[in-house]
C-alpha cells in the first residue's frame, strides 16, 4: 500500500472540507464468513466523476451492489447529507441513485423507447408527467436510440445496448450514477462514445462513481480514483497523480509486464 498516494489524498481530495453527495467510511460486505469488503472510505462530491480501479476479484462490482441496496452491507453511506444504510433500493432511487449493471439488464422482448420509459417509472410514482421531454432528452444524448426507438432492445449490438442501458438510468434524473464496467466488450469507436457521454454529464452536474476495466480510460474522464485491492482500498488520490503512479502504471495501465486485462473485474 503506498502511504504517499492514499495517505494523504482521501482526506485532501475535491470536496474534502464540505459539500460530499456521497460518503461512505467503514464499509463492509460479507458472503458468509467470506468478507468481500473491509473498512472501505470513499467519497463522491456533486458532478464529480470518480473511478474505481483493480484486478478482478477485488470487490468493484460488490461495492456497487452495496451502494445500491441490492446487497446487505455494515458501516456508513450517506447521500445528500441523510444515511441511508438500510434504505430499499426503490427508495435510492426516488432519492437520485441510480446503477448501471455490467449485464445492462435490459427487457429483451420490449422496444427501445419501452424500455428508456421504464426508467422513469419512479418520477411517474412521484407525479412527474414529463416522460416525453425526457425521452427527447436521451435522444439528443444518443442518437443511435432515437433511431431504433421501435426496435426490440435484444435486437441491437452490444454498444447500443450500453447506451440503452445508460439511457434508462439518465430517464430517472439521478444525481449519483453508478456505472458497472460500461465498456466491457464493446468495441473502441463505442468506448470513445460511452465516455464521452460520461464527461458531458459532468458538466450536466451528474456525479458517476465509475468501476471500469479500462484503468487508462477511466482516469483520463475522472476527477479522483481509487485502486481497490482484496477488498480494501490500497490507493487514492486524483486521477492525474494516480496515472503518474509506478504502481499504478505496472499493473493497471498496460505497461511494465502486466497487460490491461489484469485491471478487468
Amino acid at each position: 500500500m503506498s502511504a504517499a498516494v492514499s495517505g494523504a489524498a482521501v482526506a485532501t481530495g475535491p470536496g474534502a472540507a464540505s459539500g460530499w453527495l456521497l460518503e461512505v467510511r467503514e464499509l463492509s460486505v460479507s458472503y458468509g464468513r467470506v468478507e468481500a469488503l473491509h473498512g472501505i472510505d470513499l467519497r463522491v462530491r456533486a458532478g464529480q466523476i470518480v473511478t474505481v480501479i483493480g484486478p478482478n476479484g477485488a470487490g468493484k462490482t460488490t461495492l456497487l451492489a452495496a451502494l445500491m441496496g441490492l446487497l446487505p452491507a455494515a458501516g456508513k453511506i450517506d447521500f445528500l447529507g441523510t444515511a441511508h444504510g438500510r434504505d430499499s433500493v426503490a427508495a435510492r432511487v426516488d432519492r437520485g441513485m441510480v446503477l448501471v449493471p455490467e449485464k445492462r439488464e435490459l427487457f429483451a422482448t420490449m422496444s427501445v423507447e419501452d424500455n428508456l420509459l421504464l426508467g422513469a417509472f419512479s418520477r411517474y410514482r412521484r407525479g412527474l408527467r414529463d416522460q416525453g421531454a425526457e425521452l427527447l432528452r436521451i435522444f439528443a444524448i444518443f442518437p443511435r436510440l432515437g433511431e431504433r426507438r421501435t426496435q426490440l432492445a435484444g435486437s441491437l449490438s452490444g454498444g447500443e445496448r450500453q447506451m440503452l442501458a445508460m439511457g434508462r438510468a439518465l430517464m430517472a434524473r439521478p444525481r449519483l450514477l453508478l456505472l458497472d464496467e460500461p465498456s466491457l466488450g464493446l468495441a473502441p469507436l463505442i468506448i470513445r462514445e460511452i465516455f464521452r457521454v460520461v464527461a458531458q454529464l459532468r458538466e450536466q452536474g451528474v456525479a458517476v462513481l465509475l468501476v471500469e476495466q479500462n484503468a487508462r480510460a477511466a482516469l483520463q474522464v475522472a476527477d479522483y480514483g481509487y485502486v481497490l485491492e482484496s477488498g480494501q482500498v490500497a490507493l487514492a488520490g486524483p486521477s492525474a497523480q494516480l496515472a503518474e503512479d509506478r504502481r499504478v502504471i505496472d499493473s493497471y495501465l498496460g505497461l511494465g509486464g502486466r497487460s490491461r486485462g489484469a485491471a478487468a473485474g
